[in-house]
């Protein structure tokens, strides 16, 4: 059976990643880890992130996370993207734009309440408009924010 698993390759500080993300996402384990002799390089890791299988490794200075590909979060309160935010902003991590943001290590990441979803797909399009206009004045997704420009009359 054919599967798909993300490897992300970090220039450096790889092992320290991996073992952020497996404290700050519930259902999280490091499966194996390789590091080289002597030293923090991550030559392999397998990971589960709430249940979700990754692997990393250390690749130098020529590889580099893009914009385009990010992790994409879903909270079902605003206390889980409160966490989620402060968490992997941290220690030189950066805010974005619409739920976006890049932790320490430059990965990208969306960190979305699933109220969002569910109050954009309204059919009445201007209550979809109001929160999609809510949004995008947004770094951190505020889910009273989007409900409050949902109920605007």
């Amino acid at each position: 059976m054919q599967g798909i698993t993300t490897f992300l390759t970090f220039q450096s500080r790889g092992k320290e990643a991996v073992e952020l993300y497996v404290s700050i996402f519930k259902n999280s384990k490091i499966n194996s880890s390789m590091v080289m002799p002597g030293g923090d390089q991550l030559l392999h890791a397998s990971f589960t992130l709430d249940g979700k299988e990754f692997m990393a490794m250390d690749g130098g200075p020529t590889f580099e996370f893009g914009e385009g590909t990010s992790l994409f979060v879903t909270c079902d309160t605003q206390e889980e993207v409160d966490y989620l935010w402060d968490e992997l902003t941290a220690d030189g991590g950066a805010p974005g734009r619409c739920g976006w943001l890049k932790d320490k290590f430059g990965v990208s990441w969306q960190i979305i309440p699933t109220a969002l979803g569910k109050l954009m797909s309204d059919p009445d399009p201007e209550k979809s408009q109001r929160v999609m206009q809510a949004m995008l004045k947004m770094n951190k997704i505020d889910i009273k924010g989007l409900e409050q420009a949902y109920e605007q009359r």
